[in-house]
């Protein structure tokens, strides 16, 4: 992987908290497990590790993520 640039970070409703971000030369979006929640039961939920982040609805759930700035 090349370099990234953070998007935005939020936190799920275990306590982990994500980071999404954008791979500048392919333009491909990542998120990352930045922190795992204290009391998280998710086993794929590993600190540095991608994660597929799926809304209830299906959609992915980037609008849940805070912009950074």
């Amino acid at each position: 992987m090349g370099l990234v640039r953070l998007l935005g970070f939020a936190t799920l409703p275990c306590g982990c908290l994500i980071g999404r971000y954008r791979e500048v030369a392919s333009e491909r979006e990542l998120t990352y497990v930045e922190e795992k929640g204290t009391a998280c039961p998710v086993h794929q939920h590993r600190r540095n590790h991608t994660v597929a982040v799926m809304a209830p609805a299906g959609r992915a759930a980037a609008s849940n993520v805070a912009r950074a700035s």
